[in-house]
C-alpha cells in the first residue's frame, strides 16, 4: 500500500502547524510565566514540529524509531518541564496524524492506543490539590479521556478518508498518464505497420507491373518495331506485326484489369467463396485456353478473413500459372476434411526449383496470407514436373 507524505497533502502540515501554534500559545500566554521551564516546553514543542519536515518512508525500523522519539518528547516535556495536558492533548492528536502518514491501519491503531494511554496516565496520575473538588475532578479528568479518545478516532477516520480520496485521484492521474503514454506508443507502432504494408503494398504492386504488364509492353513495343521496319519493303509481314502488337494491346488491358482485380480490398464483393473461385476459374479459361478442373466442397460457414485469403491464393495461384508454368492441365481442390480447409494446386508445367529465388511467382505472399490465419502451404515442385501447392488452415479458424 503506498502511502501519501506531505509534499503531496500539504493540508495536514498546515493543521499540524496550526495545532503546534495553539499549544505554544497556551504555554505562553495560559498564563505567561517567563522562565527555563517555558523555554524549554516551547523547544519540545518546536523540536516536535521539525520532526514533520522529516517523515520516515521506507524501512518500518526506522518508523518504529521515529515514532519512539515522538512519545519521548511528549513524556520528557510533560514529566521534566511541566507541558500542560492541553499542549499534550494536541501533541498526541499530531502524533496520530502522523501515523496515518507512515504506518498501516494496524500500526496506526497501536499508536493510537499508546497515545490514548500516555494522555490518559498524564492526566490521572497529576495530583489534585483541592480534596474537596476531588469527585468533580475525577468527573472532569474522565470526560477529558472520553472526549481525548473520540477526537483521535473522528481524526484517525477522517484523515484515512481524505488520505485514501487523495490517493485515488493520485492513482488515478497515474494511469491517465500511463494510458496516454501507452495510446502514443500504440498510434506510432501503427504508423511504423501502416508505413511497412505500404511499402510492401509498392513492391508487390512494382513486381505485378514488371512481372506482366511491363514484359507485355515491352514485347508490344516490339512489334510496333518490327511493323515499322517492314512498312514499305513488306507490307504483309508488318500488318502480322501489327495484329500481333494489337493482341499484346488487348493481353495489357487484360492484365491491367487482373492488377486492378487483386488491389480490391473486398475481392468477393458479396459473392460466395464458391462463386468467387469459378469466376476466377473461367476467366483463367478464357485467358489462356485451358479449362481447368476443380472439385468444392465446403459445408462449413468460414470467416470472412479466411475466405478472402482462400481467394487470394487460388488468384495468385493462377496467375503464377498463366505467367510462368506453360502447363496445358490446371487442377484446384477446395475441400473440407476432418474438421480443417484443404487447398491443393496442382498444374503439369514445366515446373521450378523451390529453392532458387522465386519472388517473380508470389510464393512469399501466398506463405504470409496463410500464415497469418495459422495455416500452413507446402509446395512441390521439381523442372519438368509441374507444380503442387497444398495450403491446410486448422479448426480453430474455421469459426465465425
Amino acid at each position: 500500500m503506498v502511502r501519501l507524505t506531505y509534499p503531496s497533502f500539504r493540508l495536514l502540515l498546515y493543521l499540524e502547524w496550526l495545532l503546534l501554534a495553539t499549544a505554544v500559545f497556551m504555554e505562553v500566554l495560559l498564563p505567561f510565566q517567563l522562565s527555563w521551564s517555558l523555554v524549554l516546553r516551547v523547544g519540545a514543542i518546536a523540536a516536535f514540529g521539525l520532526m514533520s519536515f522529516t517523515p520516515p518512508t521506507s524501512r518500518l525500523a526506522t518508523k518504529l524509531f521515529y515514532t519512539a522519539v515522538e512519545f519521548g518528547l511528549i513524556w520528557l516535556a510533560a514529566t521534566l518541564d511541566g507541558l500542560s495536558t492541553r499542549s499534550v492533548f494536541l501533541l498526541c492528536l499530531v502524533l496520530v496524524m502522523r501515523s496515518c502518514l507512515i504506518f498501516k491501519l494496524s500500526g496506526q491503531l497501536v499508536v493510537l492506543g499508546l497515545s490514548l494511554l500516555s494522555y490518559g496516565t498524564l492526566l490521572l496520575s497529576k495530583p489534585i490539590v483541592a480534596q474537596k473538588f476531588k469527585l468533580a475532578v475525577w468527573d472532569w479528568r474522565f470526560s477529558n479521556v472520553l472526549l481525548f479518545s473520540l477526537t483521535l478516532v473522528f481524526a484517525l477516520l477522517l484523515i484515512n478518508a481524505l488520505l485514501a480520496e487523495r490517493q485515488s485521484r493520485e492513482q488515478l492521474q497515474i494511469a491517465h498518464q500511463e494510458l496516454e503514454i501507452t495510446h502514443k506508443q500504440l498510434r506510432e507502432y501503427a504508423l511504423r505497420i501502416e508505413d511497412q504494408a505500404t511499402l510492401q503494398e509498392r513492391n508487390r504492386i512494382a513486381r505485378e507491373i514488371h512481372d506482366g504488364l511491363g514484359h507485355t509492353l515491352a514485347a508490344q513495343t516490339i512489334q510496333i518495331n518490327n511493323a515499322l521496319l517492314f512498312w514499305q519493303s513488306n507490307n504483309d509481314k508488318a500488318l502480322t506485326f501489327v495484329k500481333q502488337a494489337k493482341q499484346l494491346g488487348a493481353e495489357a488491358l487484360l492484365e491491367i484489369r487482373r492488377s486492378v482485380s487483386v488491389l480490391r480490398s473486398k475481392p468477393l464483393q458479396g459473392q460466395s467463396l464458391e462463386s468467387a473461385i469459378e469466376k476466377l476459374l473461367t476467366n483463367f479459361q478464357q485467358t489462356t485456353g485451358i479449362k481447368p478442373s476443380y472439385k468444392i466442397n465446403l459445408p462449413l460457414s468460414l470467416p470472412t478473413e479466411l475466405n478472402t485469403t482462400l481467394y487470394r491464393i487460388v488468384q495468385e495461384s493462377l496467375t503464377n500459372i498463366y505467367k510462368h508454368a506453360q502447363a496445358t492441365g490446371v487442377t484446384v481442390e477446395l475441400l473440407s476434411h476432418a474438421g480443417m480447409i484443404h487447398l491443393v494446386i496442382e498444374d503439369n508445367g514445366k515446373g521450378f526449383n523451390p529453392t532458387q529465388n522465386t519472388t517473380g511467382f508470389g510464393l512469399q505472399g501466398m506463405r504470409e496470407r496463410a500464415s497469418a490465419l495459422g495455416g500452413e502451404l507446402n509446395l512441390h515442385s521439381q523442372p519438368g514436373t509441374g507444380c503442387r501447392i497444398c495450403v491446410s488452415f486448422p479448426p480453430s479458424k474455421l469459426l465465425l
